[in-house]
């Protein structure tokens, strides 16, 4: 059988999908194309596919030898699924193993942004430091404040865990369906959360419903001292609207790790002091990176032997 690797994987999973197929990995960095998509699902019998990887429904129009994608990573907005399926191949993805590691981000960005962590970090970089005072840098401290979490999946509770128990936090969010959440409060729309909120931390997933579900409507409902963070995927943030409010102090700060654009991030949103701005880092540690090979390479094994993989989407 043969696999097509979109870009390399850690080491132990390249040695691992070697011993299970005929294996081709591509040598760039970059996402694929459309062109090499298309070529990819002609040509082999799996393709475990990365962020980015352009499987729009163009990709799907051509002769199809490939059984499925098994995608490295929880999102999969790259792949038009449904084209995916009506072309009978399956697709895949690796819950579970990026869970905490995201949590982690989210957390990371929600202490740099209320601390003005990465402001501070440059104007300690740039010699322009002149010590401490007592009123130097104020942020927001975050003990006892309001998160709202959109979208309370597996990553939006683990956020809500580590806010709540580390931090005293109250917790409200907003989901797509009803949850019961220890220590945690459904609110009824995406607006309401946000007026409640000292934080807003996104962790929907990416789907076509949810494009822009910050939107400017959102943005407005947010009190003028809110941090906005998103760990989830970039279009569900409208960029434009968000620069706009962060310059007019309609929110105080943002922390993202990802973006509408990927890897572009407007040359606005560079320029703004007040957020704090992450290379898409969410599952950035190794040992996080190996489960998810190992997952997509399980779920690539089950789709080349015709049997039910573990995690369809």
């Amino acid at each position: 059988m043969k696999l097509l690797v979109s870009r390399t994987l850690p080491d132990s999973v390249m040695a691992a999908a070697r011993d299970r197929f005929a294996v081709t990995c591509r040598e760039t960095t970059q996402p694929m194309d459309p062109f090499e998509c298309r070529a990819a699902l002609a040509e082999h019998d799996v393709v475990l596919t990365t962020l980015g990887d352009a499987f729009g429904a163009k990709a799907f129009e051509g002769t199809i030898r490939a059984r499925g994608l098994a995608n490295f990573g929880v999102g999969y907005n790259h792949i038009d699924a449904a084209a995916a399926r009506a072309a009978g191949v399956e697709v895949t993805n690796t819950p579970g193993a990026v869970t905490d590691a995201t949590a982690d981000i989210a957390v990371t960005l929600i202490l740099m942004a209320a601390r003005r962590a990465g402001e501070g970090e440059r104007l300690v970089r740039d010699g322009k430091w002149t010590g401490w005072h007592p009123t130097q840098m104020l942020g927001m401290h975050v003990t006892g404040k309001t998160l709202g979490i959109i979208g309370m999946g597996r990553i939006g509770q683990a956020v809500a865990r580590r806010c709540h128990r580390g931090f005293d936090m109250d917790v409200v969010f907003w989901n797509r369906s009803t949850k019961e959440i220890e220590g945690a409060r459904q609110l009824s729309s995406v607006a309401e959360v946000c007026a409640a909120s000292d934080i807003v931390a996104v962790t929907v997933a990416a789907t076509p419903e949810t494009r822009h579900l910050m939107d400017e409507e959102a943005l407005a409902a947010m009190r003028p001292h809110a941090i906005l963070v998103n760990t989830a995927r970039g279009d569900v943030v409208d960029e434009p609207a968000l620069i706009a409010a962060l310059r007019a102090g309609g929110i105080a700060a943002a922390g993202l790790d990802v973006y509408e654009q990927e890897p572009h991030v407007p040359e606005a949103l560079r320029a703004l002091e007040n957020v704090t701005l992450l290379p898409h880092l969410g599952t950035a540690a190794l040992e996080v990176r190996e489960a998810m090979g190992r997952m997509a390479l399980e779920n690539a094994i089950a789709m080349a032997e015709g049997r039910t993989p573990p995690n369809p989407v």
